[in-house]
């Protein structure tokens, strides 16, 4: 059973995930990655969702350029050969879950109220089907009834006009949307004179956004897809390739088949750094032959990943006393700053401090150095098992540190590549989704637009959570997602919530946010990814940029789910004319045809220019990098090296460092079900993975109920109670667990310093026998 922080039952509606049917179950996997067990669940997927027709015609859409449209899973790159089934099982399971012939109709709210609803399941919730008018909450039903769009604006904008000041209203977006709905919304929000724009990058990859920004002046990775088919060596950091990133097991397996080292650097060894079969190569799938994806594994304890980083930079420079070509000291002269600070501070870094940091022995840090030393060229890429810590930022520059060392910038095949979560979560925040924004953006939207956007930082995640809690945020707009479960500290984000006067959803499907809501409330359906936007200028092409800056169009395929459903565009600007009603914008007229917003968008972003003709060409455009051509925007106008101290992330004896994931039936917070292949897991969510030792400590075997209880900066105490602990191969002092149940262990106030991330990878909890 949950609990709340004071140690209470929680209440249902905090329980996720379908109700199981059988005895959990857990038994190692050793089997490939992808292959015939993903082509397995795929059919399981078709066969449940009805969609043997529809979903093969979808898959065949799919990443396809000119008329396909993109998958809204994983922003992993569409390849570059032209390869015609450029798919995953997420991928797919994103889909028919999006093209369900289930609705939650009038007559589904009419039967349901909000009381009801609230102790069902998420999996349960979602599974009811597509969203299909729009709703408003009548507190004295406790249902949601219907409400027209024209009627759902003018609230909406009742409520915005209301406002005793702008920045009382936030507006928040996940990484669905694409780049033209992104563009209207933070016009929307800088028009009313707001820059709150929170967003999910807020809790997954700011560390990785500031941290490059810091060392090369740009926010992004620098490499592309054909720099990963040209590397000699990979290191992949922090990251679940096979359920979060699918199609780079493609890329991994080409990269063995040519002779390159691949590191994987993880607490645990993953599906995906073993072996796969790639399901479209049709010949391996038929003689069940498998490909390394991984030549070398380390586990580092969770945290340790900057300690490791510190060790092979050690090992480079001791090697250079000996090798002076073991350093590219023409790149570092050239290209570089603060080399001797850096290097200094490696000095100063003993190899007992980094081993006891790390966790890892001194020989296996050599054995992983000797892979960076002798490769011509490096990519190092990673996601959030780096970047949601207290020392994101210090990782991700350590990184640019290691790879500056050898010159592993700005030619092909090198360079540092974050791997990001959601479809078009970057190119969100390249549309202008940033409550950061720099001055040279808002002057050139300024003059473009002709508004006044506001100069003063609005609130990010965790601020506008705080924000909403003391009552200073009273309107709450939230384009995607389900902020209600993606959130730190649960309750606290529900009472904050529950404060607010109007929260406004704009979604697909049913979800705890919906549930989770103001004192007035609003349910505003959309189109989906895979649906045709029917407009006064004909079907429109969204464009959507990928984690490694490629821009290309998107083109849905299928009817829409219901006559009533608008586009997101659409939604935004009726939003916009409701609360701007005197409004010079031509919001009406940018939404008859998306090409008049690329071209406005073209004159304010930097890279978008000529946009409307490039996203049009085979596989779109590449925003250009600066850092990419050696061009580096940072003070000194030269990539810079950062000597940051090592962070002790050595856990309290009694205590673990927990980190929360997402298993391999799920999407964000979407949970297909309570099964996570990749590890073993079936017909359970509420777990706990821990080294053998660490349970033998605790007098705990398989399945054993256990108590979690988090302590925050703050001395607070937040508690788990009746988990099953499983046996994993985790290093010791190390636990992880899932999200979103483990979401109420991350307290409000536990966020980075660095980059005011949740510390969703590093929550140090104790584990002791249920009572």
């Amino acid at each position: 059973m949950n609990a709340s922080d004071d140690g209470r039952p929680r209440s249902a509606e905090a329980r996720v995930g379908p109700a199981p049917t059988d005895e959990p179950a857990f038994h190692p996997y050793h089997h490939p990655a992808a292959g015939w067990g993903a082509a397995k669940s795929v059919t399981q997927v078709l066969v449940r969702e009805h969609a043997l027709l529809d979903g093969p015609r979808a898959i065949m859409r799919m990443n396809h350029e000119g008329d396909g449209f993109d998958c809204p899973g994983c922003a992993w790159p569409d390849d570059t050969k032209g390869l015609h089934l450029d798919i995953c099982e997420n991928g797919i399971k994103h889909v028919t879950w999006e093209m369900t012939g289930k609705r939650v109709d009038r007559a589904f709210f009419a039967a349901h109220s909000v009381t009801e609803l609230s102790g069902w399941s998420d999996f349960d919730l979602e599974d009811q089907g597509r969203l299909t008018e729009p709703m408003v909450y009548d507190p004295e039903s406790d249902h949601y009834v219907p409400i027209s769009w024209h009627d759902a604006f003018a609230l909406a904008g009742r409520a915005l006009r209301a406002l005793d000041d702008p920045n009382q209203a936030s507006f928040y977006t996940s990484g669905r949307l694409g780049n033209e709905a992104t563009f209207l919304y933070q016009l929307m929000a800088r028009e009313l004179g707001t820059n709150n724009l929170p967003d999910c990058s807020n809790m997954c990859h700011e560390a990785s956004g500031r941290g490059l920004q810091a060392s090369l002046g740009t926010g992004k990775g620098t490499v592309d897809l054909k720099d990963w088919e040209t590397t000699d060596a990979l290191f992949i950091m922090g990251v679940n390739a096979a359920s979060n990133a699918p199609r780079m097991l493609t890329a991994l397996a080409e990269a063995y088949h040519r002779g390159a080292q691949i590191v994987h650097i993880n607490p645990l060894v993953e599906a995906a750094a073993t072996r796969t079969i790639v399901p479209h190569d049709f010949l391996d799938m038929a003689r069940l032959k498998t490909t390394r994806t991984s030549t070398l594994n380390l586990q580092p304890r969770v945290g340790g990943d900057m300690a490791l980083l510190r060790g092979m930079a050690k090992a480079v420079l001791e090697q250079a006393q000996t090798d002076p070509k073991a350093l590219d000291q023409e790149f570092i002269d050239r290209h570089t700053a603060y080399f001797d600070d850096y290097r200094d501070v490696c000095w100063a870094t003993s190899w007992e401090e980094i081993e006891r940091q790390s966790g890892i022995g001194r020989a296996d840090i050599l054995q992983a150095a000797r892979v960076y030393q002798d490769a011509d060229r490096s990519i190092i890429s990673w996601c959030l098992g780096v970047s949601q810590h207290e020392h994101g930022v210090d990782t991700v520059r350590e990184i640019v540190n290691l790879l500056l060392l050898r010159g592993n910038l700005g030619r092909e095949g090198a360079g540092p590549s974050p791997v990001r979560g959601h479809s078009n979560v970057q190119g969100n925040r390249t549309c202008g989704i940033d409550h950061r924004p720099s001055e040279e953006f808002l002057d050139r939207l300024a003059e473009v637009c002709g508004i006044d956007p506001p100069r003063e930082h609005g609130l990010d995640t965790v601020g506008t959570i705080h924000a909403m809690h003391r009552g200073d945020v009273r309107v709450f707009v939230g384009m995607g997602g389900n902020f209600a479960l993606a959130a730190p500290d649960t309750p606290y984000t529900y009472e904050a919530l529950r404060s607010c006067e109007l929260t406004v959803q704009v979604s697909t499907k049913l979800n705890r946010s919906h549930l989770v809501h103001g004192r007035q409330a609003l349910i505003l359906p959309c189109l989906g990814r895979t649906e045709k936007d029917q407009q006064r200028g004909g079907v429109q092409a969204t464009s959507v940029e990928d984690s490694m800056s490629m821009v290309h169009l998107s083109v849905g395929m299928k009817r829409p789910a219901s006559k009533h459903l608008l586009s997101e565009p659409a939604v935004i600007a009726g939003l916009a004319r409701a609360a701007l009603p005197d409004s010079d914008t031509p919001w009406e007229w940018y939404v008859e045809d998306y090409d008049r917003v690329r071209d406005t968008m073209s004159q304010v972003l930097d890279g978008f220019e000529d946009c409307n003709r490039r996203v049009r060409l085979p596989l779109g455009f590449r925003i250009k990098q600066p850092a990419r051509e050696l061009v580096f925007l940072t003070p000194s106008g030269r990539a810079e090296f950062s000597a940051a101290p090592l962070p002790d992330v050595v856990p309290a004896p009694g205590t673990l460092a927990l980190g929360t994931m997402r298993s391999h039936d799920q999407w964000n917070t979407t949970i297909y079900s309570d099964n996570d292949r990749y590890r073993g897991v079936k017909n359970l969510r509420t777990l706990v993975f821990m080294n053998e030792d660490d349970m033998r400590d605790r007098s705990l075997t398989e399945f054993d109920p256990v108590d979690i209880t988090s302590t925050a900066k703050d001395g607070s105490r937040r508690h788990l109670n009746g988990f099953l602990a499983v046996p994993y191969d985790i290093p010791r002092g190390c636990a992880a667990g899932y999200m979103p149940e483990m979401n109420v262990l991350c307290a409000i106030g536990d966020y980075s310093t660095q980059s005011d991330q949740p510390l969703m990878k590093h929550v140090k909890v104790t584990i002791t026998r249920a009572a």
